[in-house]
């Protein structure tokens, strides 16, 4: 398995608030607004709240507010969770300070996609915990806000043992080694099946068309299907069901892939282009489940 060893202390400074009132919420936004305003070598701070929480805040602040910049979390949170790794490392690239320095306070959405099934939010619990690793070289201060009036317990219990402030805190390897413990559905029997070493673009693109994908859609599809083929290939073959937008991909590989990371490790330019491999395949899809197992790795591509 690729070795990913903790972070150093004075490294990515990862931090969770949980709150039930907005007088929880402006508890500990505060003091870490203040803290962040009187960090020597920082740009300003942000803020991804919920509207009504950016209200709270800046009435709260008063001048100070217009020191800190406010982010309605819907304008943050627009896709997947792979997406938010590519907002965060594209946001932190072009302003944080030396050193990736900056003040981040980030309320997830769990209102919206986040919460939306105990799939997508087991997606964003992964990338919770993986960001320990991710953004390990930064000097980045992130606190997490989780209303549990929105987010519900066993959410707020599973995103507290991704943060190394609690006394929960788990490995993230491990916790995410837990997430991929939970069996995916088998595919149908009538899944259509290609053959290897590498699925045909056009093969894919003509069957997610068929299955109701628009032309630009099945485009991005099946570039995403043989980038992640090229990551992890040869592949023995591949599958194809599901009806649009949940067209599903299965690749089934001899090689083991053996990093968690694979596919979130942000590029020299996080906008997805081809040639991305596994990163291409994760910000184009909405789930991307790399599988290891005795006899290789299953990767299985979802678009919508």
């Amino acid at each position: 398995m690729t070795d990913h060893p903790a972070p150093p202390p004075t490294s990515f400074d990862h931090r969770i608030a949980v709150f039930a009132t907005d007088e929880e919420f402006l508890a500990a936004a505060l003091p870490f607004v203040g803290e962040a305003l009187t960090a020597p070598g920082e740009p300003p701070p942000v803020v991804i709240a919920a509207p009504g929480n950016l209200d709270l805040l800046r009435d709260a602040l008063g001048r100070e507010a217009k020191r800190v910049g406010l982010v309605p979390h819907g304008e943050w949170y627009t896709g997947s969770a792979a997406n938010a790794v590519a907002q965060g490392a594209g946001y932190l690239a072009a302003n944080a300070g030396p050193g990736g320095r900056i003040h981040l306070l980030m309320e997830p959405l769990w209102g919206g996609r986040a919460g939306r099934s105990p799939r997508e939010a087991a997606e964003w619990i992964r990338y919770e915990a993986l960001a320990n690793l991710l953004f390990a070289p930064l000097a980045t201060t992130a606190l997490c806000a989780y209303d549990s009036r929105v987010a519900g317990p066993a959410v707020v219990a599973a995103a507290r043992r991704a943060h190394p402030d609690t006394d929960v805190y788990e490995d993230p390897v491990r916790l995410a080694a837990e997430l991929d413990a939970v069996p995916l559905p088998p595919s149908p029997a009538d899944a259509e099946r290609l053959p290897g070493p590498a699925p045909a673009a056009d093969a894919v693109r003509t069957w997610a068309a068929v299955q109701g994908l628009s032309a630009a859609d099945a485009e991005l599809f099946a570039t995403a299907v043989t980038e992640a083929a090229a990551a992890v290939g040869p592949v023995d073959g591949a599958q194809l069901w599901g009806e649009a937008p949940a067209c599903v991909c299965e690749l089934r590989a001899p090689r083991r892939v053996d990093d968690p990371l694979a596919g979130f490790v942000p590029p020299p330019s996080t906008e997805p282009e081809p040639g991305q491999g596994l990163w291409f395949a994760r910000q184009v899809c909405a789930y991307v489940d790399v599988r290891d197992d005795r006899e290789g790795t299953s990767v299985r591509l979802q678009y919508g």
